[in-house]
């Protein structure tokens, strides 16, 4: 079964506030997040909300990385999205979460893209990751 793309949606907890919702702090981690997982990056955006919370991209050849931040939650939403099989995504989002200091991710990888006949359609595969036994 080929597909076009993988989009990995991740629901990260007890990431550390101040790391979150610092903007260039989110910038470098994504930033060299894309680099770990061989993503050619082009450009990127980030944007400070006040009183709280950060919203950042990085568009990569491949496509793109995404995050949102409620530091105030401790809860950073991350999507990560790319075409094709050169890149390493799921390396991305580990560097990602270690550097957040998440304790807990929920990971959804949809394979999109997947031609059936004259339409296209995907599938869906989700796991719980305890970072907190990752942790030193």
């Amino acid at each position: 079964m080929d597909t076009i793309g993988f989009h990995y949606i991740v629901e990260a907890a007890g990431c550390r506030p101040e790391v979150i919702g610092d903007p260039e702090r989110m910038r470098e981690i994504l930033l060299a997040g894309a680099k770990v997982g061989k993503m050619e990056i082009r450009t990127s955006y980030f944007y400070r909300f006040t009183p709280t919370g950060v919203s950042g991209v990085v568009i990569v050849a491949e496509s793109h990385i995404t995050i949102h931040t409620w530091p105030e939650y401790r809860y950073v939403a991350l999507d990560v999205y790319v075409c094709g099989t050169s890149s390493f995504p799921e390396e991305a989002i580990d560097y990602i979460l270690k550097e957040l200091g998440c304790t807990y991710a929920h990971v959804s990888e949809i394979k999109r893209g997947i031609r059936d006949e004259d339409v296209y359609t995907h599938t869906i595969l989700t796991w719980d990751e305890d970072l907190k036994l990752t942790q030193v």
